[in-house]
């Protein structure tokens, strides 16, 4: 069987690979160059491939799934990305290829909200000002211990979440259209249920989906509900917000701060208010980027590789209804 990786794949997770070829898999490795470059049988179709993250930052999807298309063989795809809306992956399960995503950020994304709400509720700096100006001055800050946690949206960077909040001690009410009753959180609600929850909400954590019901979710209504001195964080996507609202609502007094790391456009327009503002903490769409996900990528690709060939379940495998009918533009830093 020929397995798609590539060359930087390859050499940076070696000892995935050589444990499966010393369990005899019979596998055989086509891997893809920076440049484009297939190293290999030039009449080699393969089987199976990984789409690992560098094939995204290094500008290599097309060439990914070209050659992947091409291949009358190609049965299996693995995705470090939770996202499928590429046209890529809906004309190779079209053609009857099985696609598996992953859920290697969230983690990070996870790490990340704690350390940003850690940083607005210690009101971290004024130390680091104080610190720039030589100055020995102390001052109090709020806790996360005790506080409630509103967390929109219970997938996997929600649960993540989750479970990092409450090692805090913090109290988290968990948000999700259909429970499946085993979520991390202390209390679960329904979508109708969040603006009865927002008034007793110190922390309010966007991690859902943007679809059709979920744009601009953030609006005047939703930020006038929010507790005072409240910090929103949204690591879900740009458009769970309206900005104008949001910018009127950071310019008034019920808001601590919000803290962005999606945003409706990408990048960030440079005269953007959001650039400036006092209240806002900004990241551009960064908040996935913790190093581990490329351990736990060759993970998964390997373990599903072995499921596949034992002819067991796949973990993660996507359905065809869960493909969007439509191509829409990529963004690793929230997969």
């Amino acid at each position: 069987m020929f397995a798609l990786v590539t060359k930087k794949a390859y050499r940076q997770h070696r000892s995935y690979f050589d444990a499966l070829d010393q369990e005899g898999r019979g596998l055989q490795w086509l891997r893809l160059a920076d440049d484009g470059q297939l190293d290999g049988p030039p009449d080699a179709n393969p089987e199976v491939g990984w789409l690992s993250s560098d094939v995204f930052f290094g500008g290599l999807v097309e060439r990914f799934f070209e050659i992947a298309e091409r291949s009358p063989d190609f049965r299996w795809l693995q995705s470090v990305a939770a996202g499928v809306d590429l046209d890529g992956y809906r004309r190779l399960m079209g053609r009857g290829a099985r696609i598996c995503n992953a859920h290697l950020t969230a983690i990070p994304i996870a790490e990340y909200v704690l350390r940003a709400v850690l940083d607005v509720f210690q009101d971290a700096e004024r130390w680091r000002a104080a610190r720039a100006e030589g100055r020995w001055e102390h001052h109090n800050f709020r806790e996360v211990w005790r506080s409630r946690w509103l967390i929109i949206g219970l997938g996997a960077i929600g649960a993540e979440t989750a479970r990092r909040a409450q090692a805090f001690e913090a109290h988290v009410t968990g948000v999700r259209r259909h429970p499946q009753g085993n979520e991390p959180v202390d209390a679960m609600i329904s979508p109708a249920e969040v603006p009865a929850a927002l008034p007793e909400a110190d922390v309010v954590v966007l991690a859902a989906p943007a679809t059709p019901e979920t744009e601009n979710l953030v609006d005047h209504d939703f930020l006038s509900a929010m507790k005072q001195g409240s910090v929103l964080v949204n690591i879900a996507r740009g458009k769970l917000v309206d900005d104008e609202a949001l910018l009127r609502a950071l310019d008034g007094d019920r808001l601590a701060a919000a803290v962005l790391d999606v945003f409706n456009t990408e990048p960030l327009e440079p005269d953007h208010p959001y650039w400036t503002h006092p209240k806002v903490v900004l990241t551009p769409h960064t908040s996935g980027g913790g190093t581990g996900r490329w351990e736990r990528g060759a993970e998964l690709f390997c373990n599903n590789l072995r499921r596949l060939l034992a002819g067991e379940p796949l973990v993660n495998e996507v359905a065809s209804m869960q493909l969007p009918s439509t191509g829409l533009p990529f963004a690793l830093g929230q997969q």
